[in-house]
């Protein structure tokens, strides 16, 4: 335990240290102070109501499919897959969400549009673990390819009528399956910010998801099968089926992560609604290194910068958030032992 809690400090630091070296030397090159830049960053992410608020939602589903990742890490497999998950279980949702009457309660319009969401990331996880457990194939490239695969879908699905003609999006949901806003459940200092109830919802799951792992007999021996496959083999448990579970749930969870925006934010779906947080969800599982609280502070990381981008495009271009984000990628995954295992799998 001493030996994990030190592995998450020098991931956690590494990262930060990298993000920091690629946020001064980016904004000198645009001719900014570095200091005054971050300055700008804080005022306009923590420093308002408005940005706080703006922060939680942006890391809501990054908590998810930082949660997604890890799962399959923990077993030894790398999914790759999250944003196409989470893609498609944002148009399954959205789809789902407005087929229902416009009558429906929320009691029974909210958790139907939810369970879409989660069931069509699973079953586009299942292709990749199918592949894994049957033929070995390696998941990080069945993954990828689904990722394609789940653009073209999209694109198909939206043109031959669930979109609304002459656009790429959904009909608008169901009033009954919108997540209602945290502003509005007392929170007011919250108002104006798309933040939802989907963020202790991700909270939660995160938290359910590693009580699981730790005391359920399959999530123990997911974590088994990673730590040693060979060695679960010779005692019976069946390593590919695991593997297979680990991807599964782990589609499913990013799958969940769609609720945020379509249900929460937008109220329907619309072609890139979402994009990028099944990517960065990578970062967030390795640095927040498999602990929920990690994964929270990963993600509330890669929401600042998100929301920080928008707070200095005056004087830096928001994608230059987007390159530190992807620094901070590479300099986490290679120094994180867990992804050099899985790809070498």
């Amino acid at each position: 335990m001493r030996r994990d809690a030190h592995t998450a400090v020098v991931t956690a630091a590494t990262g930060l240290a990298w993000a920091w070296l690629a946020f001064a030397v980016l904004v000198w090159v645009y001719g900014e102070s570095p200091r005054d830049t971050i300055a700008r960053v804080i005022a306009g992410t923590w420093g308002m109501a408005y940005g706080a608020g703006q922060v939680l939602y942006k890391a809501t589903p990054l908590i998810l499919t930082g949660a997604a990742v890890d799962v399959g890490l923990k077993a030894g497999v790398f999914n790759v897959g999250a944003e196409g998950q989470l893609a498609v279980a944002g148009l399954v949702a959205g789809w789902v969400g407005a087929s229902l009457p416009a009558n429906a309660p929320a009691g029974v319009a909210a958790p139907a549009a939810v369970l879409a969401a989660v069931l069509a990331g699973a079953l586009w996880a299942a292709p990749p673990a199918w592949l894994r457990a049957r033929f070995g194939a390696h998941e990080v490239i069945s993954t990828i390819m689904m990722n394609r695969v789940a653009d073209a879908v999209i694109g198909l699905a939206l043109a031959r009528g669930i979109g609304l003609p002459g656009t790429t999006r959904t009909a608008d949901v169901a009033p009954g399956a919108r997540l209602p806003g945290l502003s509005t459940l007392g929170l007011r200092w919250l108002h104006g910010s798309a933040v939802s109830v989907a963020l202790p919802l991700a909270i939660l799951t995160s938290l359910a998801l590693s009580a699981w792992l730790a005391r359920a007999r399959i999530g123990r021996e997911i974590v088994l099968v990673g730590l040693g496959p060979d060695a679960c083999a010779a005692e019976g448990i069946p390593v590919a089926r695991r593997m297979a579970t680990a991807l599964v749930f782990s589609g499913a969870i990013a799958g969940l992560a769609a609720i945020a925006p379509v249900l929460g934010y937008k109220g329907y779906f619309e072609t890139g609604l979402g994009a990028g947080a099944g990517f960065t969800g990578i970062a967030v599982a390795l640095l927040g290194h498999g602990q929920p609280a990690g994964l929270l502070f990963a993600a509330l990381l890669f929401g600042t910068l998100e929301q920080g981008g928008l707070a200095i495009n005056a004087y830096v271009p928001m994608e230059a958030m987007r390159v530190i984000e992807g620094v901070v990628i590479l300099a986490v995954a290679l120094s994180n032992a867990r992804v050099r295992r899985s790809v070498r799998a």
